[in-house]
């Protein structure tokens, strides 16, 4: 089966809201949300020449600006839904990538769009909806982007006195984008929030009409600019890192489910420079918080005890890697004290040319050329005894998913536990992306791959009876 959006969304986050769960979400404040009316509802495409003009170098819509801020209707299915699966799908990426007579280089600097896809009875419904935050509203009324993102930053200041508001704009945080186009994730008390890794891009969202709700206010005095643009968030808690600009180091934090202040759990200085590196995504076990230290130099890594105290910390080598897929404890026996911890990530052979890869041109070119670079599923095994080194080595031959593996996802009863499975999207080469669905039996180290010519597939997503199984 197949069911398509007018645009498919590449940053890699979503999840899912049972019936319900979505019932729990409809006591939200909407005073502050923005209302328009809705377009009459359209069959959805799934190629993008009804929907931009030709000439932009790809036939697929996932890496084109959709030009309508808001859109809902029926969507076509190829096939048959199953009858049990009813809920909502939502999930976030960059959306937009032109303003006025501008246009970003780098897909991580899209504006932020919320998909979502509702599935009652066999039929799918779909919509998408601009968020609005201050990076988007501005470009929009000034014609042009006028806060720093991902990669790319306003115009040359033109003299000294532009230069001077330049650099009090990013110490103070003025001129960093609260553009949150890479997670959406729904808190343990029901609001749903977007993010990236700016702390102020924390905005609430409506999953019901997808309406930007305000930035989301949080109520304690911690000043940092940055955080991990992947929250760890369950039913009880919200963990996150963020990255100390003054006194060189992380802030591990943690939210209870239905308050809105983080308190410091533990702090770890940095090791690899003078600087944090970037802090996308980390892992944790059942007992452990891991915080990987990557200023693209990729050399080290430490471990916290939630109480703040410090047990390990290790060099490993030389890694790079946007994704962490889970992390759990080794035992010395079934009852046994933990001897170490295993971390498991989407592992690019220590090179940061998928950064590179990730450029609007390249990924619009339509080239049948091999430019995706090599990942593999790498796992770091750090040791709890004192040893200063940790070890990094392949679980599976690579070939099994196209010796290429990103956007993943576990069973979610599985968090900080010994798995089995990962849920990910491979590689069928040559391919300038990836483009497979890819199961990974971490056991028996094989893969099982879905592939459609021309399909840019998004993360996927575990749903029904399978999230019941303990692996």
């Amino acid at each position: 089966m197949a069911a398509r959006l007018p645009t498919l969304c590449t940053a890699p986050c979503s999840f899912f809201l049972s019936s319900n769960r979505s019932k729990q979400t409809k006591n939200l404040s909407l005073a502050t949300a923005r209302r328009h009316n809705l377009a009459q509802p359209v069959k959805a495409a799934t190629r993008v020449e009804d929907e931009v003009p030709r000439g932009c170098g790809t036939n697929l819509s996932a890496w084109t600006s959709i030009r309508q801020e808001r859109w809902e209707g029926d969507l076509a299915v190829e096939g048959h839904l199953p009858l049990w699966l009813n809920g909502t799908y939502l999930r976030n990426g960059a959306g937009v990538w032109e303003v006025g007579d501008s246009a970003f280089d780098h897909v991580f600097d899209g504006y932020a769009m919320l998909v979502r896809i509702s599935f009652r009875q066999g039929r799918a419904t779909g919509a998408h909806r601009q968020v609005e935050s201050e990076a988007y509203m501005s470009a929009k009324a000034n014609g042009r982007p006028v806060l720093r993102e991902f990669s790319q930053c306003p115009g040359k200041p033109a003299n000294l006195i532009d230069r001077v508001r330049n650099v009090i704009g990013l110490i103070t945080g003025a001129l960093i984008t609260d553009n949150a186009n890479v997670t959406v994730t729904q808190l343990g008390d029901g609001r749903v929030v977007c993010l990236s890794e700016s702390t102020k891009s924390t905005i609430l969202v409506d999953p019901n009409n997808l309406g930007t709700m305000g930035r989301f206010s949080y109520t304690d005095g911690l000043s940092s600019m940055l955080q991990s643009g992947h929250p760890v968030v369950n039913e009880s808690e919200f963990l996150t890192l963020l990255p100390d600009l003054v006194r060189s180091g992380y802030l591990v934090v943690r939210m209870e489910a239905g308050s809105s202040e983080r308190k410091v759990i533990g702090r770890v200085d940095c090791r690899g420079g003078p600087m944090p590196g970037w802090m996308h995504s980390f892992a944790v076990t059942e007992k452990y918080v891991v915080v990987p230290e990557m200023p693209l130099r990729y050399s080290a890594s430490s471990m916290l005890k939630c109480t703040g105290k410090k047990v390990a910390s290790v060099e490993v080598p030389p890694f790079m890697t946007f994704h962490f897929i889970n992390a759990y404890e080794e035992k010395a026996g079934e009852d046994g004290e933990a001897t170490a911890v295993i971390l498991d990530c989407c592992e690019y052979y220590a090179d940061p040319t998928m950064i590179q890869t990730l450029l609007l041109h390249k990924l619009r070119s339509g080239t049948d050329k091999d430019e995706l670079p090599g990942s593999r599923v790498g796992r770091f095994r750090i040791p709890l005894d004192g040893t200063p080194f940790g070890e990094l080595q392949s679980v599976l031959d690579p070939k099994e998913h196209g010796r290429g593996i990103d956007m993943c996802n576990i069973n979610p009863s599985c968090l900080g536990k010994k798995y089995r499975y990962i849920y990910a999207c491979g590689a069928h080469r040559p391919c300038s992306y990836l483009n497979t669905l890819t199961k990974i039996d971490l056991l028996e180290t094989t893969a099982k791959t879905w592939y459609e010519e021309g399909a840019v597939p998004s993360e996927p997503y575990l749903r029904g009876q399978a999230r019941k199984r303990p692996n």
